[in-house]
Protein backbone atom coordinates (compact mmCIF):
# COMPACT_ATOMS: atom_id res chain seq x y z
CA UNK A 1 0.00 0.00 0.00
CA UNK A 2 2.71 2.68 0.69
CA UNK A 3 4.04 1.70 -2.50
CA UNK A 4 1.10 2.42 -4.14
CA UNK A 5 0.54 5.68 -2.73
CA UNK A 6 4.28 6.78 -3.23
CA UNK A 7 3.67 5.78 -6.75
CA UNK A 8 0.35 7.95 -6.84
CA UNK A 9 2.02 10.97 -5.62
CA UNK A 10 5.21 10.79 -7.79
CA UNK A 11 2.75 11.21 -10.63
CA UNK A 12 -0.28 12.40 -9.96
CA UNK A 13 0.57 15.89 -11.39
CA UNK A 14 2.41 14.88 -15.00
CA UNK A 15 0.86 15.45 -17.45
CA UNK A 16 0.91 13.99 -21.39
CA UNK A 17 3.52 15.62 -23.04
CA UNK A 18 6.99 15.80 -21.40
CA UNK A 19 9.64 13.62 -23.75
CA UNK A 20 11.14 10.88 -22.13
CA UNK A 21 8.15 10.77 -18.79
CA UNK A 22 5.68 8.02 -18.59
CA UNK A 23 2.00 9.45 -17.68
CA UNK A 24 -0.14 6.98 -16.49
CA UNK A 25 -3.83 7.11 -16.71
CA UNK A 26 -6.57 5.05 -14.98
CA UNK A 27 -9.03 3.15 -17.11
CA UNK A 28 -12.59 2.60 -15.65
CA UNK A 29 -15.05 0.68 -16.51
CA UNK A 30 -17.71 3.00 -17.36
CA UNK A 31 -20.78 0.72 -16.23
CA UNK A 32 -19.70 -0.16 -12.75
CA UNK A 33 -17.32 3.36 -12.59
CA UNK A 34 -14.09 0.89 -11.31
CA UNK A 35 -10.88 1.20 -12.13
CA UNK A 36 -10.34 -1.87 -13.93
CA UNK A 37 -6.42 -0.69 -14.96
CA UNK A 38 -4.26 1.37 -16.04
CA UNK A 39 -2.14 2.57 -19.75
CA UNK A 40 0.72 4.29 -20.07
CA UNK A 41 2.12 6.38 -22.88
CA UNK A 42 5.65 7.94 -23.08
CA UNK A 43 6.90 10.20 -25.95
CA UNK A 44 10.74 9.45 -27.05
CA UNK A 45 12.67 11.41 -25.21
CA UNK A 46 14.47 12.04 -28.67
CA UNK A 47 11.76 12.76 -30.82
CA UNK A 48 8.28 13.35 -29.57
CA UNK A 49 6.63 12.05 -32.81
CA UNK A 50 7.22 8.34 -31.53
CA UNK A 51 5.64 7.43 -28.47
CA UNK A 52 6.02 3.97 -26.48
CA UNK A 53 2.98 2.52 -24.81
CA UNK A 54 1.53 0.50 -22.84
CA UNK A 55 -1.57 -1.60 -21.29
CA UNK A 56 -2.37 -3.30 -18.18
CA UNK A 57 -6.40 -4.79 -17.57
CA UNK A 58 -7.21 -6.30 -14.38
CA UNK A 59 -7.41 -10.07 -14.60
CA UNK A 60 -10.75 -9.90 -13.61
CA UNK A 61 -11.50 -7.47 -16.32
CA UNK A 62 -9.63 -9.21 -19.29
CA UNK A 63 -11.52 -11.15 -22.05
CA UNK A 64 -14.19 -8.59 -22.01
CA UNK A 65 -12.85 -6.03 -24.77
CA UNK A 66 -11.48 -3.55 -22.42
CA UNK A 67 -7.85 -3.57 -23.91
CA UNK A 68 -8.95 -3.26 -27.51
CA UNK A 69 -11.69 -0.17 -26.58
CA UNK A 70 -8.53 1.49 -24.64
CA UNK A 71 -5.78 0.39 -26.98
CA UNK A 72 -8.11 2.06 -30.12
CA UNK A 73 -8.79 5.47 -27.88
CA UNK A 74 -4.72 5.17 -27.33
CA UNK A 75 -4.23 5.21 -30.79
CA UNK A 76 -6.75 7.53 -31.95
CA UNK A 77 -5.87 9.81 -29.73
CA UNK A 78 -2.12 9.94 -30.55
CA UNK A 79 -2.35 9.26 -34.14
CA UNK A 80 -5.73 11.47 -34.95
CA UNK A 81 -5.34 14.06 -32.43
CA UNK A 82 -1.46 14.59 -31.73
CA UNK A 83 -0.33 13.06 -34.95
CA UNK A 84 2.30 10.86 -33.92
CA UNK A 85 4.53 9.29 -36.41
CA UNK A 86 4.94 6.19 -34.53
CA UNK A 87 4.02 4.38 -31.45
CA UNK A 88 5.37 0.99 -30.03
CA UNK A 89 4.68 -1.94 -27.56
CA UNK A 90 7.31 -4.19 -26.23
CA UNK A 91 5.65 -7.49 -24.39
CA UNK A 92 6.25 -10.50 -22.88
CA UNK A 93 6.76 -13.07 -25.90
CA UNK A 94 4.28 -15.28 -23.71
CA UNK A 95 1.50 -12.96 -23.16
CA UNK A 96 -0.79 -14.07 -26.44
CA UNK A 97 -3.08 -12.14 -25.30
CA UNK A 98 -1.52 -8.90 -25.69
CA UNK A 99 -0.16 -10.33 -29.00
CA UNK A 100 -3.50 -11.00 -30.24
CA UNK A 101 -4.24 -7.57 -29.37
CA UNK A 102 -1.51 -5.75 -31.42
CA UNK A 103 -2.24 -7.64 -34.12
CA UNK A 104 -6.10 -6.89 -33.83
CA UNK A 105 -5.51 -2.81 -33.97
CA UNK A 106 -2.89 -3.25 -37.11
CA UNK A 107 0.63 -3.36 -35.31
CA UNK A 108 3.26 -5.45 -36.77
CA UNK A 109 6.26 -7.23 -35.37
CA UNK A 110 9.55 -5.64 -35.53
CA UNK A 111 11.64 -7.39 -33.24
CA UNK A 112 11.85 -10.70 -30.88
CA UNK A 113 14.35 -10.08 -27.68
CA UNK A 114 16.03 -13.37 -26.82
CA UNK A 115 16.03 -13.63 -22.72
CA UNK A 116 17.00 -10.11 -23.06
CA UNK A 117 14.81 -9.25 -19.44
CA UNK A 118 15.37 -11.00 -15.64
CA UNK A 119 11.87 -10.78 -14.22
CA UNK A 120 10.32 -13.21 -11.26
CA UNK A 121 13.75 -14.77 -11.25
CA UNK A 122 14.32 -15.86 -14.64
CA UNK A 123 14.95 -14.92 -18.20
CA UNK A 124 12.17 -13.30 -20.40
CA UNK A 125 12.10 -12.74 -24.07
CA UNK A 126 9.50 -9.82 -25.64
CA UNK A 127 8.30 -8.92 -28.59
CA UNK A 128 8.10 -5.34 -29.74
CA UNK A 129 5.26 -4.65 -32.21
CA UNK A 130 4.65 -1.15 -34.00
CA UNK A 131 2.83 0.66 -36.08
CA UNK A 132 3.38 3.82 -38.27
CA UNK A 133 0.62 6.67 -38.62
CA UNK A 134 -0.31 6.12 -42.36
CA UNK A 135 -0.93 2.40 -41.54
CA UNK A 136 -3.45 3.63 -39.24
CA UNK A 137 -4.51 6.06 -41.38
CA UNK A 138 -5.15 3.34 -44.24
CA UNK A 139 -7.09 0.85 -41.48
CA UNK A 140 -9.62 3.73 -41.73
Amino acid sequence: MDEAEDFIKRHKDRLYGKPGEWVQYGIINNATGKLIGDCAIKLDEDDARIAVIGITISHLHQRQGFAKEVMTGILTCLFDTKQLHRIVETMDAENTAVINLMKSVGFRLEGHFVENIFFKGKWGSEFQYAMLKREWDARK
